[in-house]
């Protein structure tokens, strides 16, 4: 697989992990505070952050990196709660 490749399957990948987290919240299949909604939006928004940073989308690499932060914060605090 060629970088270039590499790129552009972490972007389809991001987008479907990002698309279906928002999916099973939306149809109550899963909970916010769910590990599982978490760790989908914290990838995806690690193959967003790869793909836009090689294709120089500067505005939505920024939104992912805070997008990622959130999701670890929200996965560390409710790993927190649980305990």
């Amino acid at each position: 697989m060629t970088l270039k490749t590499f790129i552009e399957v972490a972007g389809w990948a991001a987008a479907l992990l990002i698309l279906g987290a928002y999916g099973l919240l939306s149809f109550g299949r899963i909970q916010a505070r769910s590990s599982l909604y978490q760790v989908m939006n914290i990838a995806g928004a690690a193959g967003f952050i790869v793909n836009c940073a090689w294709n120089g989308a500067w505005p939505s690499v920024a939104l992912n990196v805070a997008w990622l932060g959130i999701g670890f914060y929200a996965l560390r605090r409710n790993y927190r709660g649980a305990r």
